[in-house]
């Protein structure tokens, strides 16, 4: 089989050049940064806590055959995320669920409201804060505006620097209000951390012997376009290239730069075993970072000390800072179908991965994805 090169050693990257060296061709993975993994990057530090660089990541997936693929490099650790808000002073389940109710709102009241979602839409459901904001009950509706202002409003202002209203229905029904008392964040039925974390995981997908693993290297220095055609070091390149970077920085800008939040991290270490109720804690009212995640609660094993991150959003200018989140404006996908038109035109390119792919996607999609790529190419050949 062709030569394939593949830019990116993270979770999209690392499974498309397994799934290629598994298939028999010789793969060569580079990334400029010094580590694999991407953004799921984790280390144990001095403490014994597994600790993630860039934010909390939870594996978590309906997806029988991610689970399958991935299981066949980790050994799991049992984890069903929970995240807590500070809501009026209290800590209360998020997604919004009968017990932040009851928590928040007189007993009357919340019996009544609590009637009326069970009646209309089902107890075990989830429903939009946007359909209960257009309810006929007066009552409701001022639930729904008290849930959107307290959970959404200030916590979005925060995280993407626009309204939730700006973002569009996407972002806003991401997290439903639970008629239950359902307090996991997810509820798929693969809900995982890997035991040796996600570095390990990673770096068990690339040892293969048919993998050649080139890491502070940027590949886009040595890559050019010219006439349709790909040149890798100056030489026509005729094989396979999967790329999993900004497609913007890729092509130079030379549409421009696409829009990104990026984020800053400020860890520290607390000299107690627990610190919060809760692996994550969202400020969503107050305060100028988003969240609070602590580290030890995600893998459940508790040590001497505790390590917290707090998360402060920030914009993202092409070449400075990480971009992490794709901001989903109708503007922005115009600007990204450019670039993946301009790909289009390469025929041994294919774009993968979130930012490749200008999408906000999870680490189930993301393997999902790549697989179904390899699937594809073969078809191709």
């Amino acid at each position: 089989m062709e030569k394939i090169i593949v830019v990116g050693a993270g979770l999209s990257g690392a499974t498309i050049a397994r799934k290629f060296a598994d298939g028999g061709a010789d793969v060569s993975v580079i990334d400029k940064r010094e580590t694999v993994g991407g953004n799921v990057y984790d280390y144990v530090d001095k403490n014994g806590i597994t600790v993630q660089s860039y934010g909390p990541h939870i594996f978590h997936t309906k997806d029988k055959q991610v689970f399958e693929f991935l299981s066949k490099y980790t050994e799991w650790v049992k984890y069903e995320h929970k995240v807590k808000a500070k809501i009026s002073g209290k800590l209360v389940p998020v997604p919004f669920n009968l017990t932040s109710l009851f928590e928040l709102y007189p007993k009357e009241a919340a019996e009544r409201i609590k009637k009326v979602l069970i009646d209309e839409v089902g107890y075990g459901e989830k429903v939009s804060i946007l359909k209960l904001k257009g309810h006929p009950s007066e009552e409701v509706r001022k639930f729904a505006d008290f849930v959107y202002k307290n959970v959404f409003y200030k916590y979005t202002k925060k995280q993407w620097g626009l309204k939730p209203e700006d973002l569009g229905e996407q972002v806003m029904n991401r997290v439903p209000v639970y008629v239950s008392e359902e307090d996991r964040y997810f509820t798929d039925e693969y809900q995982y951390m890997p035991k040796d974390g996600f570095t390990s995981l990673v770096k068990n997908i690339l040892a293969h012997p048919h993998i050649t693993l080139k890491l502070g290297k940027d590949a886009i220095q040595n890559i050019t376009f010219k006439d349709g055609k790909i040149y890798y070091k100056n030489k026509l390149f005729e094989g396979t290239m999967i790329y999993t970077g900004c497609v913007d920085e890729l092509f130079s800008y030379k549409y421009g730069s696409l829009p990104y939040r990026s984020l800053t991290f400020v860890f520290k270490t607390k000299r107690r075993s627990s610190y919060q109720d809760a692996a994550v804690v969202n400020y969503t009212t107050n305060k100028r970072y988003t969240r609070i995640s602590e580290f030890s609660k995600f893998t459940c094993n508790p040590q001497k000390n505790t390590v917290i991150v707090k998360e402060y959003p920030k914009p993202y200018y092409g070449g400075e800072a990480i971009p992490y989140y794709p901001i989903p404006l109708a503007k922005n996908y115009e600007l990204y179908a450019k670039y993946e038109a301009e790909a289009k035109k390469y025929k041994n390119l294919y774009l993968l991965g979130r930012l490749a792919n200008y999408k906000y996607m999870n680490m189930d999609i993301a393997v999902k994805n790549a697989i179904d790529l390899y699937e594809k190419i073969l078809e191709e050949d």
